[in-house]
């Protein structure tokens, strides 16, 4: 994992990388170092279905709607923090 993002965050993949690191108690590793466009799961992050679960009820609670597991589009959904980021935008209550 390199100290820097390859991508620059925007503010909203930002807020969504401090979650992430916060509600998954990933603490080797900042926010602003998580790469926008690399894989969440099965990548550097280490990432597995628990962290999936965990991470689907910290964006409920955040952003006010729900993550469903049965989503054919999960894959895509949760394949980057750039993906998520864009996701949450879409759907988040106002």
């Amino acid at each position: 994992m390199t100290d820097l993002a390859t991508a620059s965050q925007t503010p909203a993949e930002q807020e969504l990388a401090r979650l992430i690191v916060d509600s998954l108690n990933i603490d080797w590793i900042k926010a602003e170092a998580i790469d926008p466009d690399a894989a969440l799961f099965g990548g550097d992050l280490g990432l597995d279905s628990i962290d999936a679960l965990e991470l689907a009820l910290a964006v409920s609670k955040r952003y006010g709607f729900q993550l469903r597991s049965d989503n054919p589009d999960n894959k895509k959904i949760f394949g980057s923090l750039r993906a998520l980021a864009a996701h949450i935008e879409q759907h988040r209550a106002a």
